[in-house]
């Protein structure tokens, strides 16, 4: 699920039954946990799988009439009800792993019990995006109601526009959402997460739109997918030009030609292809009379980056990662008839 639908099931399902919220690194997990506690009017108890030890939890025994008890933590024995968030929960060691099962599914630490209206939330990364991730103990994943999240760019941009976030990276987005979020790279890089478009608009924010080319390519480069952080770069410069793609296919412009301007003329391939993905139906049957002219217009603007580049056009035609056609059967069919040169070459 979207992140967007996530407080409606925590609103219906944390509040009789422990939940485990599953997604990639940077999604927005813990703000999502956090900012749903306080809707309920709830304090939000943090605790971090990978910097806690079991008598973290269990706490240290006492003796009390000459007997010895465990006295839990502070941070835990509260008189209120509250939210418990366990954070990276499945990055913990086993013992720790362990020490949560009484708490997770009972409610209970020793003779302490959590106060009636408080709820268990658990939140992981998964390891198949190169996360530190143990594997979970069955007993321990049958104690808890898993949901799963996927990024989404449209909850992500309409939180982005309330929350102030730099005018460029939420532009920037709108027109490219695929970028948002990509797959952990296998080597120690940065990569594109929600949380790094955030870091870059902060860092933006604060350097203010005077920013000169040199440190932007630093500060993308420290936090988005290298072929991210080039796009992006290439799409402030079109800012700065006062220059769109909109423009080309109205006619108002044409293509970049400057072999300096070559990262520009990539964007803007990247940016035409996923206007022909977006706009473009899937039955030429279904396109309206001014789809059909766009479709004719396309064919031309591909007609002269094929002039200027012709390995940008391909990129426009191109597969995409499984192999499959990006753009519709139809419009594939006349770039072939009409283009006959731009297919062969790709061939």
């Amino acid at each position: 699920m979207t992140p967007a639908g996530l407080p409606g099931v925590l609103l219906h399902v944390a509040v009789v039954r422990p939940v485990f919220v599953w997604g990639q690194p940077g999604i927005g997990k813990s703000s999502l946990v956090k900012e749903f506690a306080a809707a309920l009017g709830l304090d939000c108890v943090t605790l971090i799988g990978t910097q806690l030890a079991p008598e973290d939890l269990i706490g240290v025994p006492e003796l009390r009439d000459g007997r010895s008890r465990f006295a839990p933590p502070e941070s835990i024995a509260r008189d209120e009800p509250y939210c418990l968030f366990l954070d990276e929960l499945n990055s913990a060691s086993p013992e720790v792993q362990k020490a949560f099962y009484s708490l997770i599914l009972d409610r209970r630490i020793g003779s302490y019990e959590l106060p009636a209206g408080s709820i268990v939330i658990g939140a992981g990364n998964r390891s198949s995006d190169n996360a530190l991730a143990r594997p979970m103990a069955s007993a321990l994943l049958n104690r808890l109601i898993h949901v799963h999240l996927r990024a989404s760019a449209d909850d992500w941009l309409l939180w982005a526009a309330g929350a102030g976030l730099h005018e460029w990276v939420t532009d920037y987005l709108t027109q490219r959402p695929d970028h948002l979020w990509s797959k952990p790279p296998k080597t120690e890089e940065p990569f594109s997460t929600p949380r790094s478009w955030h870091m870059l608009s902060d860092a933006l924010l604060s350097f203010g739109q005077d920013i000169d080319e040199d440190l932007l390519r630093v500060l993308t480069a420290g936090t988005l997918t290298p072929s991210h952080a080039s796009a992006f770069c290439a799409y402030v410069k079109t800012v700065r030009h006062r220059y769109g793609l909109d423009a080309i296919v109205r006619g108002d412009a044409s293509w970049p030609r400057d072999p300096t301007d070559r990262d520009l003329l990539y964007f803007f391939a990247e940016a035409f292809r996923a206007r022909l993905v977006k706009d473009l139906p899937a039955s030429r049957e279904h396109a309206s009379p001014s789809v059909r002219r766009f479709s004719v217009r396309a064919k031309g603007l591909l007609v002269e980056l094929a002039e200027i580049s012709l390995e940008c056009a391909q990129l426009v035609i191109a597969a995409d990662e499984s192999g499959m056609p990006a753009l519709p059967a139809w419009f594939l069919v006349e770039v072939t008839r009409d283009l006959p040169r731009l297919v062969a070459a790709r061939a």
